[in-house]
């Protein structure tokens, strides 16, 4: 959660930038157009929908992966490396974890997008609605399609960033623990 808040104004920052085309300099006055508008809160507008994307995708991230590395250490060959394993149950299990989180991604890029570049314009600050209504409003209007828009781009984007990272790790791990028990490293 401590993550979430720290990133949340940065990920606003990002998604602007993206959305709106916004240059560097538009960008801050958009920024001071927002905590004028609504104080310092404004900058969190999005914490709650990427809490609700980022905590649940750890939890599916970790639960599936310990199933999908138990499984498939079950099937591999004796002369597979460990972390061929881990680099294919990290992909598996971000593609899994990014699958059935991203409907609250695509809340909080709605949010996020939703008051415009400038934001100046109006004397007061836009009524923002709760994830759960937004959800509710994709839904209605668009379907379940809706909530998945992006679904490629995130796939391609969480499967092998979670592959290469939990491979990563999986092998510092490894390589540290036969240097703390005085192993040699070519075994």
């Amino acid at each position: 959660m401590d993550t979430v808040t720290v990133i949340s104004p940065l990920e606003l920052v990002r998604t602007k930038l993206q959305a709106h085309h916004v240059s560097y300099r538009e960008l801050a006055t958009c920024v001071q157009a927002a905590m004028a508008q609504g104080g310092w809160c404004s900058l969190w507008l999005s914490w709650g929908p990427t809490a609700l994307r980022d905590v649940p995708f750890s939890a599916l991230y970790w639960f599936s992966y310990e199933l999908v590395k138990s499984w498939l250490n079950g099937l591999r060959p004796k002369d597979q490396t460990y972390v061929g394993v881990s680099f294919v149950a990290g992909g598996i299990s971000g593609m899994v974890a990014a699958t059935l989180t991203l409907p609250f991604a695509v809340v909080k890029t709605q949010r996020q997008t939703a008051l415009g570049a400038v934001e100046a314009v109006s004397a007061k600050p836009p009524r923002v609605d709760s994830t759960w209504l937004l959800l509710q409003r994709i839904q209605a209007e668009l379907g379940t399609r809706g909530l998945y828009t992006g679904f490629l781009p995130r796939i391609i984007r969480a499967a092998p960033s979670c592959a290469f990272m939990i491979s990563t790790y999986e092998f510092g791990k490894s390589l540290f623990q036969r240097l703390n028990q005085g192993q040699p490293l070519g075994h």
